[in-house]
């Protein structure tokens, strides 16, 4: 077996069952409790499909969350990482779109489109792959105007978290961990905006998620929230 033929099997395969495998043991330990879960059904009873808006930093437990949410579709770029990406979306019953803001963006927005029509929900990492951390990039409104349907910023808050030395600081709760899943109000998009309208509405967003995860992340510090939302 050639060197080359090695590292694509390796990342087709033995790296995106391994890798989820020891996810799904890990999150079979959390207690999670949704926050707001009003906002994701009102959008999709109004819209008929949504995009779920959220950080990299906290998507480790949001790997099986939304994988019972099915059918979900995502926008994966087409380098190796992408590949491996896409590999394990297969695996969860996800769809992969392969495309990015560089390479293939066209063709993906398209066909995001025609899946949306057939009833898929999309899911999105607004700061992904590589930051920066916190910035939402301008691939998710334009998702939002070429499929007509609202963006739903989602939090995901654990109690107890390692935390990686990665550009983002990336989270992985901590086995038996409680998590706070919170959906924010839907965020309609209008097909057509101008330069500064877009920009504005980018920022709104950014800001909304910013506000919406310090607020969750607040809940661990109030024991009556606890007592509240996990009883």
């Amino acid at each position: 077996m050639s060197k080359k033929t090695f590292t694509r099997f390796f990342y087709r395969f033995v790296l995106p069952y391994g890798g989820l495998i020891l996810v799904r043991a890990v999150s079979l330990t959390y207690r999670v409790r949704v926050v707001a879960p009003e906002h994701e059904a009102n959008a999709l009873k109004e819209f008929k499909g949504l995009i779920y808006a959220s950080w990299h930093q906290r998507f480790f437990a949001g790997i099986t969350l939304f994988s019972k949410k099915k059918p979900i579709a995502i926008i994966v770029s087409q380098s190796r990482d992408g590949e491996y990406i896409a590999k394990i979306s297969e695996i969860l019953g996800w769809r992969a779109v392969r495309g990015s803001s560089s390479r293939g963006g066209s063709s993906a927005l398209r066909e995001l489109k025609r899946l949306v029509g057939q009833g898929y929900k999309v899911g999105h990492i607004v700061d992904g792959p590589r930051g920066p951390f916190g910035c939402v990039k301008p691939g998710l409104i334009g998702m939002a105007q070429a499929t007509g349907i609202p963006i739903v910023p989602v939090a995901i808050s654990a109690e107890k978290a390692w935390v990686f030395n990665s550009w983002d600081r990336f989270m992985v709760p901590k086995p038996f961990s409680r998590i706070v899943l919170r959906f924010a109000e839907p965020v309609k998009v209008p097909r057509r905006l101008s330069r500064e309208e877009f920009e504005n509405k980018r920022s709104d967003i950014e800001r909304n998620l910013k506000e919406l995860y310090a607020e969750t992340d607040l809940v661990w510090n109030s024991p009556e929230k606890i007592e509240e939302i996990f009883s």
